[in-house]
């Protein structure tokens, strides 16, 4: 077994941590160029997915549900999300993507450029590998 503290595995920590911050300032900095905080744009993001309950969003965003009650609201206000009663139990409320809000959540996607420039020069077999440690990493089994 690895000892938790020895330097290679406090350097892979650092570029971890070096990387997530960068994509999240660059999320932020996507988010703010559509007038969405990044809370908002990651709700559109899941909902431009499928509609989901908001409690199944809040378990995701790993948030209270009347955090993301008010993020939808939000969102509906702007016409990006609605909700729809769920038609395998009508008492549920979906949250879903409109069709704009579908199209904005694409065009957000599109601008994220950090990950996927780095990425590119990688070969398949070394994008393979990544997404395969980083999935065993956080305990989900590889595609």
């Amino acid at each position: 077994m690895v000892p938790r503290s020895d330097a290679l595995t406090r350097e892979v920590v650092d570029l971890i941590a070096t990387v997530v911050a960068r994509y999240h300032a660059e999320y932020e900095e996507a988010a703010a160029r559509h007038s969405l905080t990044g809370a908002q744009a990651k709700v559109l993001a899941l909902l431009a997915g499928e509609p989901q309950p908001m409690r199944r969003i809040a378990q995701q965003l790993r948030c209270e549900p009347s955090n993301v009650t008010g993020i939808v609201d939000r969102l509906e206000s702007r016409r990006l999300a609605e909700r729809r009663p769920d038609p395998d139990d009508r008492r549920v409320k979906l949250a879903a993507a409109t069709p704009e809000g579908t199209a904005t959540a694409a065009r957000l996607r599109e601008s994220l450029n950090f990950a996927r420039e780095p990425l590119a020069g990688l070969s398949t077999g070394e994008r393979t590998v990544l997404r395969d440690l980083l999935q065993r990493m956080l305990g989900e089994d590889p595609a």
